[in-house]
């Protein structure tokens, strides 16, 4: 047993959306949780400059004595998650893979789509996954750089947010059958997203998918917290705007949760 918490980072709020799975699945689970919303969204940045954030993130985390770290965050796993998972001794996972494995899975015709920041999208990585695992899938990939601000802003029901998501996704109606949201700020969306896309098309939430690995990690290495403990107390902490992260966490997560400021 190892009662040390769970590390996530991402860019801002959208990790949110694997904790709650992870809240539900496994909670006696500490979290301890970073986003950095001062500088967000990286989807727009250059690869360097996201690699040196998502490192300050990572050492931020290792001061808090985490047992794991999950890259809640595409363009961060898409970036800099195999360099430091091939630093760090402790386990290091990402969102992008199992998002893959599972739209090949519930893939009906072989038309995956995959939305995500333009940093995602251009590295090609889940087409590359994706087609390693069954070369005879098409994928179709599409950056959406207008929705994390949506989301980092607040406005994920707003009449703009669903504007910009009818017409960001038009070139993707009627040619999927399967989507990943390939960024985890996406869930946020998806109300809208299942909207645009109709009912014959399947959502693939890739931080969700990660709670699973997250799991199977937790039982291979023996590091499961204690069941007879109670349940943790959860830190999150944001790079700017405590206020509306903890109005967006409060809820998403469904329940009142205390955020700090950092300086990272």
């Amino acid at each position: 047993m190892d009662n040390r918490p769970i590390g996530f980072l991402d860019s801002g709020v959208g990790g949110l959306t694997v904790v709650r799975e992870l809240m539900r699945q496994l909670p006696h689970e500490k979290i301890v949780y970073i986003g950095d919303s001062a500088r967000a969204p990286y989807g727009p940045r250059p690869a360097e400059q996201i690699r040196e954030y998502t490192w300050e993130m990572v050492n931020f985390l290792r001061a808090q004595d985490v047992k794991m770290i999950v890259f809640a965050c595409n363009t961060a796993t898409a970036v800099a998650w195999e360099e430091v998972k091939k630093a760090l001794s402790i386990p290091v996972l990402g969102v992008i893979l199992p998002g893959a494995s599972a739209a090949i899975k519930v893939s009906s015709q072989g038309k995956i789509g995959v939305i995500g920041t333009p940093m995602t999208v251009s590295s090609d990585i889940y087409r590359e996954k994706i087609q390693l695992l069954a070369p005879n899938i098409q994928v179709l990939s599409l950056a959406c750089p207008k929705f994390v601000p949506i989301v980092e802003s607040n406005e994920a029901k707003s009449s703009l947010a669903k504007k910009i998501v009818y017409e960001s996704l038009a070139p993707l109606v009627g040619r999927v059958d399967t989507l990943v949201l390939g960024c985890t700020h996406y869930p946020l969306l998806r109300p809208i997203i299942e909207n645009v896309m109709g009912p014959d098309v399947v959502l693939i939430d890739s931080g969700a998918e990660c709670v699973r690995d997250i799991s199977v990690l937790l039982n291979y290495f023996q590091i499961n917290a204690s069941r007879d403990s109670l349940l943790p107390n959860h830190q999150f902490y944001t790079s700017a705007g405590v206020e509306s992260f903890q109005e967006i966490a409060n809820s998403w997560l469904d329940e009142e949760i205390n955020v700090e400021d950092v300086e990272l």
